[in-house]
């Protein structure tokens, strides 16, 4: 059983005012109140439940699914604040507590952040970390060029988009690379352009090389023959508007276009691109 975390336990007993779940010998009983109870549970099933501390600092279960868990990064609202710190919301009756401590500005009731969630050494209870650079991973990455990896948009920089690749890893998207709106707290694919010797990931929204071209041309292609055979943009078209409708930068859209004209399965004109 991990704090923090959603578990699979088995429900041992039922009682009045819920169900006693099995948290193994260290553990011992753990209460799913009734109000989360699944219909139809019996005693011997198994119930997938985030396990957390209740205001009593008593271990306590419920079928609900937060937004993070122990580990994770996330994009969280301040639902309230008092004189020991501010309080996300984060889907469970009991908001998640982020001491002043952890904070890097102080947070204002309806601000969002991005934190950290972990459990506090000292007190062995969940809390976030608005200091997300001491929770990143700093071993250097395993991955190389090309590879897909999941990020959640951190900050901008002078630079471009600080981001948070594979809820461990530091990376950026430099603002030549991107070719659409970016705030924080989106969570979208990239992939690595490249990893640098100091371990910092360079990112890319697109497939870089042939590949990517390649791949939008057969998305082009089917674009074009579900559309009357033909589109006004064009290589000359403005890298805003290519991206407005097809989502890649102008360098893949005129890449593709070379490949489909050398297949000769198009025609390219003042007024557009069209099928042969």
């Amino acid at each position: 059983m991990e704090l923090g975390k959603m578990n699979r336990l088995t429900v041992e007993k039922a009682v009045d005012f819920g169900l006693y779940l099995d948290g193994g010998p260290i553990h011992g009983r753990i209460l799913l109140p009734t109000r989360y109870v699944p219909e139809g549970t019996r005693v011997g099933d198994e119930l997938e439940v985030f396990i957390y501390l209740d205001q009593e600092e008593r271990l306590v279960a419920t079928t609900e699914r937060p937004l993070a868990q122990v580990g994770d990064f996330a994009y969280l609202e301040v639902a309230w604040v008092n004189q020991f710190g501010a309080f996300l919301a984060w889907g469970l009756m009991k908001d998640l507590f982020v001491p002043f401590r952890e904070q890097k500005m102080k947070m204002q009731k309806g601000s969002r952040h991005i934190v950290h969630v972990h459990l506090d050494p000292e007190s062995h209870r969940i809390m976030a970390s608005a200091k997300v650079e001491r929770y990143l991973n700093h071993d250097m990455p395993p991955y190389q060029t090309g590879d897909p990896v999941d990020v959640l948009i951190w900050q901008k920089t002078d630079l471009g988009f600080k981001a948070i690749v594979d809820n461990q890893f530091g990376g950026l998207i430099y603002d030549q690379q991107v070719f659409r709106p970016l705030h924080t707290g989106d969570r979208l694919k990239a992939f690595v352009q490249r990893v640098r010797e100091d371990g910092k990931i360079d990112l890319i929204l697109q497939r870089p090389g042939h590949e990517a071209a390649t791949d939008f041309a057969e998305v082009l292609l089917r674009h074009l023959q579900t559309n009357g055979g033909r589109t006004s943009l064009s290589d000359h078209s403005p890298a805003e508007e290519i991206y407005a409708m097809f989502g890649v930068s102008k360098k893949v859209f005129k890449k593709a276009i070379g490949d489909l004209y050398k297949r000769h399965l198009i025609e390219i004109k003042e007024e557009g691109i069209s099928l042969i």
